[in-house]
């Protein structure tokens, strides 16, 4: 393919057998995510607070949220608040990753829709097509629940511009 996919004009394609950055599939971002961990909500453990995320804090719903409530006062960038806060403004988690919980949606390779781990549980790539594409790690505006490693947040590819979704790249390596 040579053609630059821009603004829908064209199918998005992927070949996988070729070297390059890409989005994670689900599964590569929550094993990135989780840092290591297993079995945990959150990339440093079971509980949330607003020292390790930037989330909107429900403490009446949400017995793990340690808050406190409402919107996280370190999301504030460039002076306007509520907003996704500055790289490195929490701790990272085992692998070194900043911000896998809170802050900002990350896009997946996934479509939205079949659990992950089908057919295959291997490096799963979720269902061939859709009309939504999954988003992990929750965001600044959103509750404790969404910010869970495990949540999958499914997101429409043409809301592209709002100011709580983001991408991380990743380089495959050699199995």
């Amino acid at each position: 393919m040579t053609q630059v996919y821009t603004n829908g004009e064209i199918t998005p394609y992927v070949n996988r057998t070729v070297n390059g950055y890409r989005f994670a599939t689900e599964a590569e971002w929550e094993k990135a995510a989780r840092g290591g961990l297993s079995g945990q909500r959150f990339p440093w453990g079971d509980t949330l607070s607003e020292s390790q995320a930037n989330y909107n804090g429900d403490t009446n719903y949400f017995s793990y949220d340690l808050g406190p409530d409402d919107l996280n006062a370190i999301g504030q960038v460039g002076g306007t608040s509520p907003a996704t806060s500055p790289v490195g403004s929490f701790a990272p988690n085992g692998y070194g990753l900043y911000d896998m919980a809170g802050n900002s949606w990350e896009w997946c390779w996934d479509w939205y829709g079949t659990q992950y781990g089908q057919p295959t549980t291997n490096n799963p790539t979720g269902p061939a097509s859709g009309s939504t594409r999954l988003c992990r790690g929750g965001a600044w505006y959103r509750n404790a629940g969404a910010c869970r490693v495990a949540y999958p947040g499914p997101t429409n590819p043409e809301f592209w511009y709002i100011d709580y979704v983001g991408f991380r790249c990743v380089l495959p390596q050699e199995q």
